[in-house]
């Protein structure tokens, strides 16, 4: 394990007592409002839909879970045994550090830590800072003093342009390889804002010693975030998230990114003029946007070269960097974190499908399937609350309820896995997981057709859409078009799988108004189905409060043969025909009345 404790920004115990009470109480009542005959066969379409997706996403799921464990139990081990006994240094070490208006306090942190650790791992060492003002100079220049200038570190400052981080990489590389690196020698390229742990040097840099096919590899992430308790859990999570990707990944030797946080590559790769003009030029040629420049995702672009040039990857899970995460805007948890995920997910989607158009021969066929599973998996999660909306408002209104127990069975199961791998659990994750899968889903189909929109809030820049208005606002229609010509056909397709081609007629959509309003009904829960104890002629007169009722199966057969008398007023009789063409009778009653069989 790590050589210090892991550390986790964490939500305090009101926050979870709060959410566990509140999950009680939600759980109690979901329960209480299950419809009785939920898995009727009339509810068949609806379980089939859900359930199919299900076992197709979870079952993938569910065997990156146990690859994750396979490599953090049985494989990993080995590779980390191996790695200790290098006896060997790499004769040189060079660390490319990007720093842009870092908190004074965080870069005295950053750069404390990480020339202390060069100091002690002993090698000469060379760090470029790349930075934005003078004042990061006075900082570093400080922190040498308090290390007393460490004779194998040497620092050199390179101002960066502001133009984003992509040029500022591509300077520094270009300085290292003008210093003519000696062979073996390896490169830590890392943010600004990463605290390393003592010992992270050796721990990672001996992998590149025992195994001459590594290109590359990064490490577990940890967080201190400043915000509240929902922001500090939404990272914890998203780092779980990411340790069981990662770690399934690193079974096959190959990653899907190589973190910008902290990664270290070999040298002579990082130098090679083609990887530089990846990294400062990257670019993609479009049918509809035309060609444009990436703004971010440096880390993307690293990752395919070596992917394309077939070098090996690999994941350290027990050496931990800390990152000082801090959302745009603290006070606006929806906001920030959208604005963070569609940066996230559009340079996943810019970068995808060049990967997957190199085939699985590159990268295995594992790797280039998860690649595949991560256009199709944005399209499949939206499919359960597309059918139980559909089933909602065109059924009936209390299948909502069943969806929500579904949610909270299948998140929680899935949250606990996660967990276990991470060492630590929070109520929090379980609505959390779901925001990040759904809310998540909808960005990435939306930024799959506007991903030349690129927008970075730290550096306050953004790129990709032409200078022409006129062009800018063509784009965006057709944008708008295609993705709502995609959703509607996939909104069709779940419509004709459930049978559900009738639009919800006005019985249905009060019954909906009034569950979502809560209006007083009586006793009589809304759609709860009468039984065929109504017309059955021993029986007594029924007193029904005002409501809503569904009549349905042997109760219209029976009133074939009987009429319906109220004793007040008249009674409105809605028949209608749902797609198996058997008859629905909707009685919808203004005040209380009586039910009595006669017979002709």
């Amino acid at each position: 394990m790590s050589a210090t404790r892991r550390k986790h920004s964490t939500a305090s115990r009101i926050t979870e007592l709060t959410t566990f009470v509140f999950g009680l109480t939600l759980l109690i009542f979901v329960i209480r409002e299950l419809p009785a005959d939920v898995f009727s066969p009339g509810s068949q379409s609806f379980f089939f839909i859900i359930g199919v997706i299900a076992i197709w996403r979870y079952s993938w799921w569910a065997v990156q879970a146990v690859r994750s464990l396979l490599y953090n139990r049985v494989v990993f081990p080995s590779l980390r045994a191996e790695a200790d006994e290098a006896e060997h240094r790499p004769p040189e070490l060079f660390v490319l550090c990007t720093s842009y208006r870092i908190d004074e306090r965080v870069n005295f942190q950053v750069y404390d830590a990480l020339i202390r650790e060069a100091h002690q791992y002993g090698v000469p060492t060379t760090i470029f800072a790349s930075v934005s003002d003078r004042t990061d100079v006075d900082i570093i220049t400080h922190v040498l003093d308090a290390n007393d200038w460490p004779k194998n570190v040497s620092v050199r400052y390179m101002f960066q342009k502001g133009d984003g981080k992509r040029s500022a990489m591509a300077e520094v590389l270009r300085a290292i390889s003008r210093s003519l690196p000696a062979p073996g020698s390896l490169l830590v390229s890392m943010d600004g804002d990463i605290l390393i742990e003592p010992n992270t040097l050796s721990r990672t840099l001996s992998f590149f010693i025992a195994q001459d096919d590594l290109g590359a590899l990064t490490t577990n992430n940890n967080a201190q975030v400043t915000g509240n308790d929902v922001t500090r859990e939404w990272y914890d999570l998203r780092y779980a998230q990411r340790h069981l990707m990662m770690s399934s990944m690193s079974l096959s030797r190959r990653l899907l990114v190589l973190t910008g946080r902290y990664s270290v590559f070999r040298t002579d790769l990082a130098i090679q003029p083609d990887f530089i003009e990846l990294i400062e030029s990257d670019h993609i040629d479009h049918w509809r946007f035309g060609s444009f420049k990436f703004l971010s995702g440096d880390d993307k672009s690293s990752w395919y070269w070596l992917l394309k040039n077939g070098w090996s990857m690999l994941y350290v899970p027990d050496v931990f960097v800390t990152g000082f995460e801090e959302l745009p805007d603290r006070h606006r948890f929806f906001a920030s974190s959208t604005d963070l995920m569609r940066r996230w997910f559009g340079n996943m989607l810019r970068i995808s499908n060049r990967a997957i158009a190199l085939g699985p021969r590159p990268m295995g066929m594992f790797a280039w399937w998860s690649l595949v599973d991560q256009r199709i998996s944005m399209w499949t999660t939206l499919v359960g609350p597309t059918v139980v909306t559909v089933v909602t408002l065109s059924i009936r209104p209390s299948f909502f309820f069943t969806y929500v127990l579904w949610i909270m069975f299948t998140r929680g199961l899935a949250v606990s896995i996660l967990a276990w791998q991470r060492g630590r659990f929070s109520l929090l994750w379980i609505p959390l997981i779901y925001y990040n899968q759904v809310w998540g889903a909808i960005l990435k189909t939306y930024v799959s057709f506007r991903f030349n929109r690129q927008q970075w809030s730290r550096q306050g820049i953004s790129a990709g859409e032409p200078d022409d208005p006129i062009a800018v606002r063509r784009q965006r229609r057709i944008g708008h078009v295609l993705h709502g010509f995609v959703y509607g056909a996939l909104l069709f397709i779940l419509v004709v799988s459930t049978g559900n081609t009738m639009l919800p007629d006005r019985t249905t959509m009060h019954i909906v108004i009034d569950q979502v309003l809560g209006g007083d009904h009586g006793s009589q829960r809304l759609d709860r189905s009468l039984d065929t104890n109504h017309t059955d002629s021993a029986c007594a007169p029924a007193q029904l409060p005002p409501d809503y009722f569904l009549v349905e199966g042997d109760l219209i057969k029976g009133m074939q043969h009987s009429s319906i008398t109220q004793t007040s007023q008249q009674v409105k009789l809605i028949v209608l025909l749902d797609t198996k063409c058997n008859e629905r009778l909707w009685i919808e009653p203004t005040t209380s009345h009586k039910l009595s069989p006669t017979h002709p």
